[in-house]
C-alpha cells in the first residue's frame, strides 16, 4: 500500500496550507527562508490547488482521478461535488467529529476497526457516508484510554453543521451531505476542475 511519508509542516509551508487544517496547533514556526516570489503559471496554480486537497485528505492521484470522473458523471459544479465527495470519507468524518487529533490518525484508527457506521464495523478509510449513517466507537475501542480521556475531556471540538456529535456516547449522525462552505480551508476547486478538464 502506497504512503505518503512527506513531513507535514515542510509540505503546508510549500502549498500555503494552515497547519490547524491538518489538525496541528496554529502556531508553527514560519519559513525561515521565506517565500519565493516568482510568478506561478496557470498550470503551476493548478497543480497547487490539487496538490493541497491531496494532502490534506490524504488521498493519492489514481483515487483522486476517480473522485474527479464520479463528479463529473455527478451532474451540478463538478469543484463543489469533487470536494463534497472528499469530506464525506469516512477517515475524514471521523476526524470532524472529533473522534482523532488529526486526518492521518483517523485513516489509521478506521484501518484497525475501531469505528461502525450503523452498528457495521468498517474498516475502509475511503468508505462514503451517506445522510442518516450513524458513525460510532466500537464498545471494546471505547475502553482504550484515548477514548475514556476524549469522553471526560472539557475542551469541546464542535462539528460542522452537517454533522452531529454526541461525545457522551461517541455517536455522530450524519445530518446533511456536506456544502461548499463546510471545507475549513481555502481551495479554488475551479482550477482542479480546469487541470483535468484539458
Amino acid at each position: 500500500m502506497a504512503k505518503n511519508t512527506q513531513p507535514v509542516l515542510k509540505r503546508c509551508r510549500t502549498l500555503g496550507v494552515s497547519p490547524a487544517a491538518m489538525g496541528y496547533a496554529k502556531n508553527s514556526k514560519k519559513n525561515p527562508g521565506g517565500q519565493r516570489r516568482a510568478k506561478k503559471s496557470e498550470y503551476a496554480m493548478q497543480l497547487t490547488e490539487k496538490q493541497k486537497v491531496k494532502f490534506v485528505y490524504g488521498i493519492l492521484e489514481k483515487q483522486f482521478r476517480a473522485y474527479y470522473e464520479k463528479a463529473s458523471r455527478a451532474g451540478g459544479n463538478t469543484g463543489e461535488v469533487l470536494l463534497s465527495l472528499i469530506e464525506r470519507r469516512l477517515d475524514n468524518v471521523v476526524y470532524r467529529l472529533g473522534f482523532a487529533n488529526t486526518r492521518r490518525q483517523a485513516r489509521q484508527l478506521v484501518n484497525h476497526g475501531h469505528f461502525t457506521v450503523n452498528g457495521k464495523r468498517v474498516n475502509i478509510p475511503s468508505y462514503s457516508v451517506r445522510t442518516g449513517d450513524v458513525i460510532a466507537v466500537c464498545e471494546k475501542s471505547a475502553q482504550n484510554n484515548f477514548y475514556k480521556k476524549l469522553k471526560e475531556d472539557d475542551a469541546f471540538i464542535a462539528a460542522p453543521k452537517w454533522l452531529d456529535r454526541d461525545k457522551n456516547t461517541l455517536q455522530g449522525k450524519v445530518l446533511a451531505l456536506p456544502a461548499r462552505d463546510d471545507i475549513d480551508f481555502e481551495i479554488a476547486e475551479h482550477l482542479i476542475v480546469e487541470l483535468y478538464s484539458k
